[in-house]
């Protein structure tokens, strides 16, 4: 997301909001829940040169008292209150005052947990600001807050004239760029949780043909190597800002001039956490040709294809297979899709000698070197060779991500990097969503003891941090935004693995694929005191290639 023009790092005893009920040095030490998870043996301290760690040591636990799970349960629920809009959820009060794609997709797989109602409503207020192409653009602007609280703001992207022959919306105002396509998959695990309340509601039925229009425009519009891969066109759009695989593509554009824009984030956090000047201008000058030539694609000098936005399209190909069969047709051709995705995806950007994929640069179509924690996450998929899934678990656990050994959690780049910093960004720190598709990725590939270590050292990092947007992958300090949506809602989600919750694509496809909470007593309850009721509306559509009226997905189209 367009993190990169808002703050992304705190350090000690500067000013931060932290959202909900959670760790505050002042406040009494809570009395730990004999089930509360348990984090790996303190060890020394991450070494001084994380570039190359001098020796493998267990990762030292945050300094301080562990939640309950209980009342980590109530912080995750508070911070999902109190980011709550009315329609939607912002990833940060503060901060991020808009809806972001990717993270109300991730929001609303946690907020299934607390009230299913809520959860279709996150999806159903994004997709309600899908372009007539089918793409769901990035952000969706709230007209209440203030053009100058978040760059780039409306009037940058001009999406309601630019956007126009793409079939941009009227109102609201969005960007034109996208995220990663995991809405699918959200949408399924929200029906699931409630699956009486989603029948009631249309809710897939409603759902199906918007995301079925999303998957045709990123499978027609964007396979610009012609490989069958997506492409994405801006490095905002694979959700990894920063990314040092970036950086080789990058150094081909001429930046926009400074002046041309002013960049928010360096009010609040320090220059070498960000961005530098030249890449920022990069960025803007990127987003700004994409806009000025109507948001047409394959026109721009930047297109890469990236494994995680494909393998979370193939996720959720799985995933719409399993919505289609819910709604009476076979499914089979969305499952046959995914796989042959699959192979394309093992074809172009593995790399045997790395044991993990890589970025390919579309216009010299060639693999990008940089090992970043995107290389990994194809380990969510089911059908992944079992050769692949298991170098991607060796890789892991090895010198480059130390999970386990050198590191808490995944970081987002290579320790051995020479780009490598636990605080930069995507250069390094560790990421919440991107270890809870890591933790699935093993539980799938037959690594329960590795997704539980995994699963418990998030739990406790997410609490100690007070659900920091990212943190330090040695320590666990927070970085960015505290009180942060997509962490409280995942932390939700692995509270309730006990559920076995599965994920579409799973060989169970015989209808044991569960998902269901065991505790929807809470649920209505939790709705019911938000003024949340239960209604029924929309058509229903019983085929797997549904015809998708564009103007019947919402929005003041002009």
């Amino acid at each position: 997301m367009d993190r990169t023009t808002q703050l992304t790092a705190r350090r000690s005893g500067t000013d931060a909001h932290v959202g909900g009920d959670v760790y505050d040095p002042a406040a009494p030490t809570p009395v730990p829940d004999p089930a509360t998870p348990t984090a790996a043996p303190a060890s020394p301290a991450a070494p001084a040169s994380p570039a190359a760690p001098a020796s493998p040591a267990a990762p030292a636990s945050p300094a301080v008292p562990a939640l309950s799970t209980g009342s980590l349960r109530r912080a995750a629920a508070r911070v999902l209150d109190d980011n709550w809009t009315g329609r939607s959820t912002v990833p940060s009060r503060t901060l991020y005052p808009h809806q972001w794609s990717w993270d109300s997709a991730f929001i609303a797989i946690g907020l299934r947990h607390l009230s299913p109602l809520r959860a279709q409503t996150e999806l159903e207020t994004l997709l309600g600001a899908q372009w007539d192409d089918g793409r769901i653009p990035h952000i969706v602007f709230n007209s209440a807050v203030p053009l100058d609280a978040y760059f780039p703001s409306p009037d940058f992207w001009r999406s309601s004239t630019a956007g126009r022959a793409a079939g941009a919306p009227r109102t609201p105002q969005t960007s034109g760029i996208v995220q990663p396509p995991v809405h699918a998959l959200a949408a399924w695990l929200v029906h699931r949780a409630d699956p009486g309340l989603s029948r009631a509601r249309g809710f897939l039925a409603r759902t199906y043909p918007r995301l079925a229009a999303w998957h045709r425009y990123l499978l027609h519009r964007r396979d610009l190597g012609g490989g069958g891969l997506v492409s994405v066109v801006h490095p905002w759009e694979q959700g990894m800002d920063n990314s040092p695989a970036w950086d080789a593509p990058l150094a081909r554009i001429t930046p926009a001039p400074a002046r041309s824009f002013r960049r928010a984030d360096l009010d609040h956090g320090a220059a070498e956490d960000r961005p530098t000047d030249l890449d920022y201008g990069r960025y803007v000058r990127l987003a700004a040709d994409y806009r000025d030539g109507g948001y047409a694609d394959g026109q721009g000098e930047f297109a890469v294809e990236d494994p995680a936005f494909n393998a979370l399209l193939i996720a959720s190909e799985h995933a719409l297979a399993r919505i289609a069969r819910e709604l009476g047709a076979p499914g089979t051709a969305r499952h046959a899709r995914a796989e042959r995705l699959t192979a394309a995806l093992v074809e172009r950007l593995w790399d045997p000698a790395e044991e993990m994929f890589l970025c390919r640069d579309v216009t010299t179509d060639a693999l990008l070197p940089e090992r970043g924690v995107s290389g990994l996450l194809p380990l969510l998929l089911p059908g992944l060779p079992r050769d692949h899934a298991s170098a991607l678990v060796r890789t892991v656990h090895g010198p480059r991500f130390g999970l386990g050994v050198s590191t808490r959690l995944v970081p987002s780049y290579d320790l051995t990097g020479d780009a490598f910093d636990p605080h930069r960004y995507w250069r390094g720190p560790a990421w919440f969503n991107t270890n809870w598709m890591l933790e699935r990725g093993l539980r799938r590939h037959g690594e329960p003891g590795r997704a539980d270590a995994l699963r418990a050292a998030m739990l406790e990092t997410a609490g100690a941090s007070g659900f920091a947007e990212y943190v330090d992958p040695y320590t666990g300090e927070a970085c960015g935004a505290l009180g942060f949506g997509w962490t409280a809602a995942l932390t939700l989600d692995l509270l309730h693995r006990g559920d076995l919750d599965h994920d579409p694509g799973h060989s169970d496809d015989d209808g044991h694929d569960s998902g269901v909470d065991h505790d929807h007593d809470h649920d209505r309850d939790h709705d019911r005191d938000h003024g949340w009721h239960h209604g029924s509306y929309g058509e229903r559509h019983h085929d797997d290639e549904v015809v998708f009226g564009m103007g019947d997905q919402g929005g003041d189209r002009g």
